[in-house]
């Protein structure tokens, strides 16, 4: 069977059923709850999707809006035709949706970016001379390396939330004076456990710094208000929130904004240019410049509105069925799986494992290519965390991790822990090797070319 044919959507009662799983109720649909997998025996079955860690399916009101919104596609304030005009009003009225979600104060700023790797590092440009920067080593590289080397402490990756607040007190007092910044994660993208956000932000107001949250595995799963935890700026992705147009947005206090140069030089940046001077925006615009992804903004808007609408239903979805992976995990006799605060602690549905005896790269193929589950394994990009994490574990230097969502039904995670129960118990049925597609059985009949869609 082609990759086409199985990507396409199968009426068949297996399908029927994921659909209804994934429709039903009020939690938001998502494309692709149809989609089948081929597995290494020639069979097929509905993907069970835990890799919503990295990029998150789109969701069908996402999709509808794009689709709303293609036919007057125009570019954004530099016209008076009315596919201009409509499409400006889209734009402004999508970031007017993100301010809300993110709760921002009312002179908060949003600023379009692709992501938040792209967030981080525009805030990193906006940096006073002078700033030093605190951030713990447990964070996403996005968060971890943008900041100037010189003026950075990175702080050891916490092993309690008590302590985690502890380090940034004692970072922020032997400071140097001028300003300060403190990054911090909102949920681990590791082990989704969630840190100590309103208590470091009231440890750095209270030693004059400012604090920066990066909620990029956060914003899909629990509510973030700027104005509640006291935060100055919050950074997030729309491929974690259910809208894959590569958008994202840095919201936050202006005046660091304000006062540093374009993050793009170019059109939209410009109040006037002259041959003898150049007068830039202040605002959102100052940082946007170029033609802005109109589209992105839009399916973000949208997929902020759907996960405000079903906020609680959503929680509700995703601590069921993660109190579920877990619980069925603990009890598989050679399966670790790794925290950074504790067993107890808070997170969003995440969780990060390995199995004695068998790579994380072969135990993510084998999950793959026998039961149709798609899993992340690797360090995350978060290498610093995975070594502190995998240090008594000399075996493994990567993890498995399963980050569930909207995707994730009941029956995928007890097929999950199903798998995993007879990699641990029996070993692995195929053999397995390198090859262009990754690591995949050294027997595999499945076709894995991509199709041409276009």
């Amino acid at each position: 069977m082609s990759i086409l044919s199985i990507l396409e959507p199968a009426n068949t009662t297996a399908t029927r059923q994921a659909v209804t799983r994934l429709t039903t109720g009020s939690i938001p649909a998502t494309v692709g709850a149809d989609l089948l997998v081929p597995l290494a025996d020639g069979r097929v079955t509905d993907y069970a999707n835990f890799d919503h860690g990295a990029s998150a399916p789109c969701l069908e009101s996402v999709r509808r809006a794009v689709e709303a919104a293609l036919p007057s596609y125009a570019s954004v304030h530099r016209g008076n035709g009315y596919a201009s005009r409509i499409t400006t009003q889209w734009y402004e009225r999508a970031r007017a949706e993100v301010h809300s979600f993110v709760g921002a104060r009312e002179d908060d700023q949003v600023i379009f970016t692709r992501q938040t790797t792209d967030a981080l590092n525009l805030l990193a440009k906006a940096l006073p001379a002078d700033a030093t920067v605190i951030v713990f080593e447990s964070e996403h590289h996005a968060a971890l390396l943008p900041w100037p080397a010189e003026r950075t402490v990175r702080l050891a990756a916490p092993s309690t939330t008590t302590g985690a607040v502890t380090a940034v007190a004692d970072a922020l007092r032997q400071a140097p004076e001028g300003p300060r910044l403190v990054v911090v994660t909102g949920a681990s993208n590791v082990t989704g456990e969630i840190f100590p956000i309103a208590e470091l932000a009231a440890v750095a107001r209270a030693h004059g710094a400012r604090i920066c949250l990066d909620a990029a595995q956060l914003a899909p799963h629990r509510e973030v208000d700027i104005a509640e935890l006291d935060v100055d700026w919050v950074a997030l992705s729309g491929h974690k929130l259910y809208a894959p147009y590569g958008a994202g947005a840095l919201i936050g206090r202006a005046d660091w904004l304000n006062a540093a140069d374009p993050y793009l030089y170019g059109g939209g940046a410009t109040a006037s240019v002259t041959t003898e001077a150049t007068v830039w925006n202040e605002g959102p615009a100052r940082h946007e410049g170029g033609s802005p992804n109109v589209i992105g903004a839009i399916a973000l808007a949208a997929a902020c509105a759907a996960i405000s609408q079903h906020r609680e239903a959503i929680e509700q979805h995703e601590r069921s069925l993660l109190a579920r992976l877990r619980t069925g995990l603990a009890q598989i006799a050679g399966v670790t799986t790794y925290d950074i605060f504790g067993a107890d602690a808070d997170r969003v549905g995440t969780v990060c494992f390995t199995v004695a005896g068998i790579s994380s790269t072969i135990t993510s193929a084998a999950l793959s290519a026998e039961y149709g589950i798609g899993v992340r394994d690797g360090k995350f990009c978060a290498h610093p965390l995975v070594g502190h994490l995998l240090q008594d574990s000399p075996e493994h230097g990567t993890a498995v991790r399963a980050s569930l969502g909207l995707g994730t039904s009941r029956e995928h995670v007890d097929r999950l822990v199903s798998a995993v129960r007879t990699l641990a118990t029996k070993g692995l049925s195929r053999s397995y090797e390198e090859s262009a597609h990754g690591c995949q059985p050294a027997d595999d009949p499945r076709d894995l070319e991509a199709p041409q869609i276009w």
